[in-house]
């Protein structure tokens, strides 16, 4: 498997919290829901997408932002803007003396705002659940990253616009999918630019010994790899492979390797309905028992417990 590809292949939304918002200046909302992930994508006017820690980004038409949770940030056509709505967990909506919003600023079919018609018009796609974003996926990504109209230009952004404020049977799981396709683009492009903060084992795919032995193991990750068999295979020494790994990826060979095998395990816990001694087996591990021991110390819950928190 292709690392990129392995690591793109987490997003799978399950009734994603989708709006089309639409305002004129002066516009403020402060979002406080703790989603693992959110997506903006501007198709009117613009807008500066402000975090906590960080500094503000920009947006115009055509652009996109992606924000990764749990951190609050404030959407408003000016940083000075003092927020008029506050976005708490689940999609719910509060003016600031905590009144609900919910149904007085609905404006049709996942549209809300101030007017339907107003000089801005955000997309927004949010994964609701950790569980939903693989955490290798997270952890890779930056607070707030921005892709400009400059940078992409998506096939998908036109029907994400048509569809989302399309109300037919079946539309949830079609909004889902867009969803996901959508991330997986832009976050495709956005690693593929020099100045991207890519994680480690990422930069170290271009390295001719180190990226063979990721893809080794990113292959097969049910071998019974060693630091000697791998070293092997890339033509060089266990020491010298210890030492370069560990130099370009920040950890031992072994441990990424127990890493991305727990990684899998939590996605196919997620995904599946595989009992938990098959998905060891698929992973790596002898038994359920072995996996469960190394799963509880990475995550701090079973197997078990993680598919049902996930389900």
């Amino acid at each position: 498997m292709d690392p990129l590809a392995g690591l793109l292949d987490g997003p799978r939304a399950r009734g994603a919290f989708m709006l089309r918002a639409c305002f004129d200046p002066p516009w403020s909302i402060r979002v406080e829901d703790r989603a693992p992930l959110t997506v903006m994508l501007m198709v009117r006017g613009d807008a500066w997408v402000t975090p906590d820690k960080g500094e503000p980004l920009f947006l115009r038409a055509g652009d996109l932002a992606i924000a990764r949770g749990p951190d609050p940030y404030t959407c408003a056509d000016d940083p000075a803007t003092a927020p008029q709505a506050l976005i708490q967990p689940g999609g719910e909506c509060f003016s600031p003396d905590g009144r609900s919003l919910r149904d007085t600023m609905t404006l049709g079919v996942r549209t809300w705002g101030a007017r339907l018609e107003g000089s801005m018009v955000m997309l927004i796609g949010t994964y609701l659940m950790r569980g939903e974003i693989s955490g290798r996926l997270l952890d890779a990504l930056p607070p707030l990253l921005r892709l400009t109209s400059d940078e992409w230009e998506c096939p998908l952004t036109p029907l994400f616009t048509e569809e989302i404020v399309r109300d037919e049977p079946g539309q949830e799981v079609v909004l889902d999918r867009l969803l996901d396709l959508l991330v997986i683009a832009a976050l495709r492009v956005w690693f593929s630019r020099p100045e991207a903060e890519a994680p480690a084992w990422y930069r170290a795919l271009a390295d001719p010994v180190v990226g063979r032995v990721l893809r080794l193991l990113q292959d097969d990750p049910s071998h019974p790899w060693t630091v000697a068999s791998l070293a092997a295979k890339a033509g060089v020494s266990r020491a010298a492979l210890a030492r370069r790994f560990s130099e370009l990826v920040g950890e031992p060979p072994m441990a990424y390797l127990t890493g991305w095998r727990l990684a899998l395990a939590a996605d196919r816990l997620r995904d599946t309905d595989d009992t938990i001694g098959a998905i060891a087996r698929q992973v790596g591990y002898g038994s359920a028992f072995a996996l469960s021991t190394a799963f509880k110390r990475v995550y701090g819950v079973s197997p078990q417990e993680h598919r049902t928190r996930t389900a």
